[in-house]
C-alpha cells in the first residue's frame, strides 16, 4: 500500500486515481500511523515552497518522513514535493527544506539566456543521467509534463534525468530510497503510469 501524504497541499485526486488505475493500493492520509505502515510514501505538492514547507511542519508529519526515509521505505516527492526533498529553496527569500538530497531550488528565470515562458509549462523529453529502478518500464528521451518555475541545483551525484528548457534542468533525483520528480507522472500519460508502477513495485 502507498501513502501518499495529504498536508493540505497537492493535487491529490489525480494521483490516486492514476496509481488505482495501475492497479496499486493507496491511501491518501495524513495519519502517522497510516504512513509507517505503507509500503511506500508519495509526497505530493503544488504551490509555494515556504507555504508548504510549513504546512508539512504543522501536520507534525515532518519526523514521521525523516524516520521513515532514514529507514528505508520508499519515499517519492512530486512537483514541489520533490522541492521539498532538498536541503533549502531560494523561492521568496530562503527556506530550510527536508534535506533528503543534496542541492537547491532556484528560479528557472534567473538562469535563462534566452527568453522563455515562465512558468515552464508543457511535455518535455527526458535525458536519462544514470539508470534508476524509477525508470525501468520507460526508455531515455520519453516526454513527461511539467508545470514549474523554480528548479534544483548542486545536486551532485544524485540528478537521474535531466530536460533541457533553454537550460538543462534536474528533472529527477535519487539518494537511496528517496526520489523525486519535478514533472508530474499522474499528468504524463503512459509514460508517467509506467514510473508509478515502478515505483508501486518498490519495497
Amino acid at each position: 500500500m502507498i501513502a501518499v501524504v495529504d498536508y493540505g497541499v497537492g493535487n491529490l485526486f489525480s494521483l490516486a486515481s492514476s496509481l488505482k488505475k495501475i492497479g496499486a493500493q493507496c491511501v491518501v492520509t495524513g495519519e502517522e500511523k497510516i504512513i509507517e505502515s505503507a509500503d511506500g510514501i508519495i509526497l505530493p505538492g503544488v504551490g509555494a515552497f515556504a507555504d508548504a514547507m510549513q504546512k508539512l511542519t504543522d501536520t507534525g508529519l515532518v519526523p514521521v518522513l525523516q524516520r521513515q526515509a532514514a529507514g528505508g521505505k520508499p519515499l517519492l516527492g512530486i512537483c514541489l514535493g520533490m522541492q521539498l526533498l532538498f536541503d533549502e529553496s531560494f523561492e521568496y527569500g530562503k527556506h530550510k527544506g527536508l534535506g533528503f538530497v543534496k542541492g537547491s531550488v532556484s528560479p528557472i528565470a534567473d538562469d535563462l539566456t534566452q527568453p522563455l515562458k515562465i512558468p515552464h509549462m508543457g511535455w518535455n523529453s527526458l535525458d536519462f543521467k544514470k539508470q534508476s529502478p524509477l525508470f525501468k518500464y520507460i526508455n531515455d528521451g520519453e516526454y513527461v509534463y511539467f508545470v514549474h518555475s523554480y528548479y534544483a541545483k548542486n545536486c551532485g551525484d544524485s540528478v537521474i534525468a535531466t530536460a533541457n528548457y533553454g537550460i538543462d534542468m534536474t528533472v529527477a533525483v535519487q539518494n537511496k530510497n528517496v526520489f523525486g520528480t519535478q514533472f508530474h507522472p499522474e499528468k504524463s500519460g503512459d509514460a508517467g503510469l509506467k514510473i508509478l508502477a515502478a515505483f508501486a513495485e518498490m519495497k
